[in-house]
């Protein structure tokens, strides 16, 4: 019999005594950090003034607030999208193999959209956080749900609840992060 991956859902299964309570805060622990999506309004504004460098007086080639808002937008469609696509296959392969999708979705879109903000491309931005990120926010919203609802028959509201609450909270982590690390990395040569 060949041994199974660490990924397979086969691994995921636990041992006697194990505590069921162990596992609500880690569903919690990655609904925090796919919520970050909720605090993407933070990076509006240096977004629209990559060419001017001055928010208040963008160049004619800058993105408009109009521009950015789709990047959200394609992001939570996105997740809504992907979340009812992926559902049955996250039930057959199990919530690692689908973790280690979202996790590769969700952080390769910010770099791909981060590829796109270093070559002024918006539409490679679209791709990257709105498309891959947001199949990576979709996978990755429901694979702790799913688990948690297996593991709490008895009760779902509150183990659910945890990890949603965890959603939501995502961005009072995210945006004052963002803020911190665009502020420590922002690039201060003049503009051209």
């Amino acid at each position: 019999m060949a041994e199974s991956s660490l990924l397979d859902r086969s691994r995921t299964v636990a041992g006697p005594g194990y505590n069921r309570w162990l596992v609500p805060p880690a569903a919690l622990a990655i609904h925090l950090a796919i919520g970050q999506a909720y605090a993407f309004s933070v990076f509006k504004k240096p977004l629209g003034a990559l060419v001017s460098g001055n928010p208040d007086a963008p160049a004619p080639t800058d993105w408009t607030p109009g521009q950015l808002g789709v990047i959200f937008s394609i992001a939570i469609v996105l997740l809504g999208l992907s979340a009812a696509v992926f559902g049955k296959w996250l039930e057959r392969v199990g919530p690692r193999k689908a973790m280690m999708a979202a996790a590769l979705c969700f952080g390769g879109g910010f770099f791909i959209a981060a590829l796109g903000v270093h070559l002024h491309s918006i539409w490679l931005v679209y791709f990257g956080y709105g498309f891959v990120g947001g199949i990576g926010l979709g996978i990755g919203y429901i694979s702790p749900v799913s688990t948690l609802i297996k593991w709490f028959p008895d009760r779902r509201g509150v183990a659910t609840g945890m990890a949603i609450m965890g959603f939501g909270g995502g961005a009072m982590i995210g945006s004052p992060l963002a803020v911190a690390l665009m502020d420590r990395f922002k690039d201060t040569a003049p503009k051209e």
